[in-house]
């Protein structure tokens, strides 16, 4: 059992079942639409909320039990989420497929990390959108959730280099408050990013 399967495999919902705040702000701006995947996902708490949003959402985690809570969570608020256990190592993009792809607090080693955000530029379709809220590389002093390597969080240049020919809509790295389940409460310092990956040429 790895580690994020046992994490999930109690009732409690450790993030929460409410949606990120920063993802339902983007999605209010930006009206998001179309085909979500949304990626380490792990309980389905902003997938959900996508699909209430009238959006056809697919979610990819590694742990069987955050699908299933996702499950759960989906038809207590009456839509439809598809899951899909995967493991982003061995994870197969396809090219142009999803209008939207969605990370929040996905996080993983750097070379995942790297290879995730390439996969990710790949699989977004022409005018789709990527979003994501992560922890900073500023984050370990914080103390109020996250991982404890530094290996494991964000670094700004990442979002500017890897979509350097994308619009960027949203960019931050700063300090905000959350308070997401038991995991994630307080002050925290989070990079934010939504880009747009333009259109293709006529």
């Amino acid at each position: 059992m790895n580690h994020w399967n046992d994490r999930f495999s109690n009732e409690n919902y450790m993030y929460g079942t409410e949606p990120n705040v920063f993802l339902a702000e983007m999605q209010k701006k930006l009206q998001l639409n179309g085909n979500a995947l949304a990626i380490a996902e792990g309980e389905g708490r902003n997938a959900v909320f996508l699909a209430q949003q009238g959006m056809n959402v697919t979610t990819w985690d590694y742990a069987e039990s955050g699908l299933q809570k996702t499950k759960k969570l989906a038809a207590l608020k009456g839509v439809t989420v598809n899951t899909k256990l995967v493991d982003l190592n061995e994870a197969e993009w396809e090219s142009n497929q999803w209008d939207e792809i969605v990370c929040v607090f996905g996080h993983f080693p750097t070379d995942l990390r790297k290879k995730t955000l390439q996969g990710v530029k790949g699989a977004v379709k022409p005018g789709g959108y990527y979003v994501t809220e992560v922890y900073s590389h500023c984050q370990i002093p914080y103390k109020s959730g996250g991982p404890k390597e530094l290996d494991f969080l964000y670094r700004p240049e990442e979002f500017i280099e890897t979509f350097s020919d994308w619009r960027i809509v949203h960019f931050f790295m700063g300090e905000v408050i959350r308070h997401e389940g038991e995991l994630h409460n307080g002050l925290s310092h989070v990079i934010q990013f939504v880009g747009q990956k333009p259109e293709k040429q006529p």
